[in-house]
């Protein structure tokens, strides 16, 4: 049997801290031998009866906690009832993820310099919600991660993508396109319009940085860059990096989704009837009328 690496070992990665409930579960539900040791609150007990019976017999840590300590493991209140320390999660090379695109005529989302971890976590809970195979994280370096609250906000998302990561996202995007992979930029001042573009598989969609957008350089490597338009007019240009993210992958799997899930066909209705006289009803069928009462409204005044 092959023995797995001691994290404590020297040279080792450090373990990693996931906080949430639902994030939680889905690391145990798709990968269970990562998890290392598990910390939970008593509000949450009813939810983990079946992580805790499993640790147990796999003699894994698990341990019920106050709040107060788990807020300091997770270094936050947002913990849900529930922390884990996991082994370190696996990353693609660019190679590897090259490969699985072309394999399956997949699509991938990429980041580029996206900061907030709520909009990285709502941007990868929407990629797996739409059924994406991967996300390529690009910053500089040192290399970028999956920030714990990002991980917490997608909801079990994480769980669903392949993961890449490079200090050098318009590098790598060229080297993707050189294997035949569609690159499509979204921007907020692009001339394409999203809604009816055709997308290319294999594809990969960029996002840039909230507030500055894609870089040039990695426009310059965009096979196309598609926009959304404004219904209204005003101040407001365009949409936080994780709305338009959603928008922009439901394009992207459309065309997917309406072969897979046809919209069923409208109920015709049958022609109304012809108009004909009306009759009156029959004795039969009418209803009995109630006997005749005393008048109603003021008792007459007695004398």
């Amino acid at each position: 049997m092959k023995q797995k690496p001691d994290p404590r070992a020297p040279g080792a990665q450090a373990p990693e801290v996931i906080h949430g409930l639902r994030a939680g579960l889905a690391i145990f539900a798709r990968r269970p031998d990562d998890i290392l040791a598990v910390s939970y609150g008593r509000e949450a007990r009813r939810d983990l009866e079946t992580l805790a019976r499993w640790a147990a017999a796999r003699r894994v840590p698990c341990h019920e906690l106050r709040d107060d300590e788990l807020e300091r493991i997770a270094h936050t209140k947002n913990h849900e009832g529930l922390c884990l320390h996991t082994r370190p999660r696996a990353w693609l090379g660019t190679n590897e993820l090259a490969d699985m695109l072309v394999r399956t005529r997949g699509a991938a989302i990429a980041l580029e310099r996206v900061r907030n971890p709520y909009n990285i976590g709502a941007i990868v809970r929407s990629a797996a919600f739409f059924g994406l195979d991967a996300a390529l994280l690009g910053a500089p370096a040192p290399h970028p991660g999956l920030p714990p609250d990002a991980v917490r906000v997608a909801e079990g998302g994480a769980e669903e993508l392949a993961f890449a990561r490079t200090t050098d996202l318009p590098d790598t995007l060229a080297r993707l396109r050189a294997r035949g992979i569609s690159i499509v930029g979204g921007e907020s001042d692009a001339a394409a319009n999203v809604f009816g573009f055709s997308f290319k598989r294999p594809v990969v969609l960029v996002l840039g940085h909230e507030r500055e957008g894609l870089s040039e350089r990695a426009r310059a490597q965009c096979d196309a860059l598609v926009a959304i338009p404004a219904a209204g007019a005003g101040a407001v240009g365009s949409l936080n990096v994780s709305i338009a993210a959603s928008v922009l992958l439901a394009e992207v799997v459309r065309e997917n989704l309406m072969g897979k899930n046809p919209s069923p066909a409208p109920a015709v209705r049958p022609p109304p009837a012809a108009s004909q006289p009306a009759r009156p009803p029959s004795a039969a069928s009418s209803p009995a009328r109630p006997q005749a009462g005393p008048p109603r409204g003021r008792p007459p005044r007695r004398r």
